[in-house]
């Protein structure tokens, strides 16, 4: 398999692509706050024939106007109900993003982000060209703008940390031209079995590289294994982090991750609550929580683990809270009904 892996990525990287490719017809829009993911969903949306704006997609994704995060999966689910087609993948790489582009495909990115005043959180980005003679691509930016370059390197370092997730979406009629670019990426499992050849590669050439430890936990929480994903994700937590990437990083934060980590990526809650240890769960849901009150995965993820402890209303309390703050939350829902059960 991994031979198999290795050609199909080499081989996709060999065809001839445009020195440069610039995709009009989307209409960039500015973030209101905390907007990003719904106003990118937007713009991606816009540049086919969609009129909504983060007005009409922002109530939908975000209940809570103060949601720190819309996962990618729920950017998808909203672009497939209003009758788009959906490619959510993961392990992307440039190559990929430049021959999506010259297919005339704009693509959603999920990738960190640094500002000076605020320090390093989760950003999407809407890339819609590239400039092969600069290294650079074009992007639709909801904080800074529609006029945004970024540099190929610059692009794949700060993709890294979300396990370079990429969202295309695309109009009915175009899905056979997308899997003509796609390949077996299309294929159910399969860029996650790529995810792990390329974390699996990287902790190797760098065994400091922290994300690239976090998306080994990540792929294998995926894969099944969440034994060897808390292993993953312990290496990851135990390795210094970044001031360039963490600037304004609290004193007191509980785990070398990015402080804000857990506002986007769960993996590390699952894998150690799969493997019971529930401890450590709350200890990482009590620092986020501790920073931001409004945070419904932190609930839901601390509500199991103080339930498999035992303290039973805590846990309902937290429930309670994530659906509060998300009311359409249905694993909270679910978890909520089993833990009334137990009354």
């Amino acid at each position: 398999m991994r031979l198999l892996l290795l050609f199909l990525v080499a081989f996709g990287n060999a065809w001839a692509l445009p020195g440069t490719v610039f995709l009009s017809g989307a209409r960039h829009e500015y973030q209101r706050y905390n907007n990003c993911g719904p106003v990118t969903l937007g713009m991606a949306l816009s540049f086919w024939g969609s009129r909504e704006t983060q007005y009409q997609i922002a109530p939908l994704l975000k209940p809570n106007k103060n949601d720190k995060n819309v996962n990618a999966d729920e950017m998808a689910a909203y672009a497939r109900g209003r009758g788009f087609g959906v490619h959510l993948g993961v392990a992307g790489d440039v190559n990929l993003l430049k021959r999506l582009l010259a297919g005339g495909f704009p693509v959603i990115i999920e990738t960190w982000f640094v500002t000076p005043d605020h320090g390093g959180m989760g950003h999407y980005r809407l890339l819609v060209g590239y400039n092969e003679a600069l290294g650079l691509f074009n992007a639709f930016d909801s904080y800074y703008g529609p006029k945004v370059t970024l540099r190929y390197s610059d692009v794949d370092r700060l993709w890294q940390v979300f396990n370079r997730t990429y969202l295309v979406v695309y109009a009915r009629g175009q899905q056979d031209k997308l899997a003509a670019i796609l390949g077996n990426r299309m294929q159910e499992g399969f860029e996650w079995q790529l995810a792990l050849e390329q974390a699996r590669r990287e902790t190797q050439q760098n065994p400091q590289n922290a994300f690239a430890w976090f998306n080994l936990g990540t792929t294998l929480l995926r894969l099944g294994n969440a034994p060897e994903a808390a292993r993953a994700y312990d290496r990851s937590r135990r390795i210094a982090p970044s001031p360039t990437l963490d600037p304004r990083r609290p004193s007191n934060a509980v785990a070398n991750w990015p402080w804000r980590m857990l506002w986007y990526q769960f993996g590390p809650y699952e894998a150690y609550y799969q493997t019971g240890r529930y401890q450590e769960v709350i200890a990482l849901a009590n620092d986020v929580l501790g920073r931001v009150d409004d945070h419904e995965e932190s609930y839901y993820w601390r509500g199991l683990a103080r339930q498999a402890l035992g303290s039973l209303e805590a846990a309902r309390a937290d429930f309670q809270a994530a659906l509060r703050y998300k009311p359409g939350y249905r694993e909270a829902a679910v978890a909520l009904q089993r833990a009334q059960g137990s009354r």
